[in-house]
């Protein structure tokens, strides 16, 4: 199949009857996978944990079998702290459409996972209509789990210990887990974060920050706004131009403020992975991809041997299914 070339496309989005977002049309791409129609839609879901590769994986799937992404990501669906929160970028998307992403307001509320399960079955449906192949790929579970079960209950937590997770799913879907062994992971999150600071984080979220806004809602839950919170209410934005003149002191906070990000980054990897494994034992056939060599290699090419081989292969039997 042909694959396309990636290059910059300026940001648009898939129209919705939701009031809380602003919407534009976009062009599509007839899918160059020729499906049947079932009695359930067919859906890749691409999970893992935070920095493990999910956003390349979609990529790389929706554009050789045409597809259109759905982000499922909780914190990636504000427009803002795009560094922060680790969003594709748009050269990255290859020109791809990716919906749910960088969309709702930054001062807007939690979405939650009953209306996450709302939006993106709307937009599965209409992805699907087009003849292009849903891929939804992020790290919130409770949202993927929303999405996809038969029978949602929105007042109960499926995560808890104790709690029933149903493997009847109202989609035909597709799982794939880009997983990541402990020790490796566990040192390539902590050295992303140093390329995320150097990246600009640090003036993003001086830039975010607002002394007179406490709320813990939405993308103020993101991992880098408390950690650093805390910091600038000590050493304001506007004092921080010159790193080279700051005193023992403030140092000493700034490395405090980016060693909590760190330790919290894990801890999310960690909930991720456990949530994954809990669903994979509750009955969702999920296929685990090992990515480990890829990312100590920090090679294209292992990436493409390790992991994508592999899911071309499950992903072509998946669409071959009737």
């Amino acid at each position: 199949m042909q694959e396309l070339t990636c290059t910059f496309l300026s940001r648009s989005i898939v129209p919705t009857t939701s009031p809380r977002l602003r919407l534009r049309p976009r062009s599509v791409v007839p899918m160059t996978v020729c499906m049947d129609q079932p009695n359930k839609e067919k859906v890749v879901v691409i999970m893992g944990a935070t920095g493990t590769g999910k956003s390349r994986l979609s990529v790389d799937l929706a554009t050789r079998f045409s597809g259109e992404i759905i982000n499922s990501d909780k914190m990636q669906v504000y427009n803002a702290l795009e560094i922060a929160t680790n969003q594709i970028t748009i050269p990255e998307r290859c020109k791809v459409p990716h919906h749910l992403l960088g969309e709702l307001p930054a001062d807007d509320r939690d979405l939650t996972a009953s209306e996450f399960r709302s939006l993106a079955s709307r937009l599965i449906s209409e992805i699907a209509s087009r003849g292009k192949l849903p891929i939804v790929a992020g790290g919130s579970n409770s949202f993927v789990h929303a999405l996809l079960v038969d029978s949602y209950n929105p007042q109960t937590n499926p995560f808890v210990s104790g709690s029933f997770l149903s493997s009847d799913l109202r989609y035909d879907c597709c799982f794939l887990w880009v997983d990541v062994s402990v020790s490796v992971l566990h040192h390539y999150l902590s050295k992303r974060v140093d390329q995320m600071m150097e990246s600009g984080m640090f003036e993003e979220l001086a830039g975010f920050y607002n002394p007179r806004d406490s709320r813990v809602t939405g993308i103020y839950k993101a991992i880098g706004v408390p950690e650093f919170d805390r910091y600038f209410g000590v050493y304001p934005p506007e004092d921080n131009d010159n790193m080279c003149e700051w005193d023992p002191a403030r140092k000493a906070s700034y490395e405090e403020a980016v060693q909590e990000i760190k330790e919290n980054t894990w801890v999310l990897a960690k909930k991720q992975i456990e949530r994954i494994m809990r669903l994979r034992s509750s009955g969702w056939e999920i296929h685990r991809l090992d990515a480990t060599s890829s990312i100590k290699a920090s090679s294209r090419e292992v990436w493409e041997k390790s992991v994508l081989e592999e899911s071309v292969k499950i992903v072509k039997r998946f669409l071959l299914e009737q």
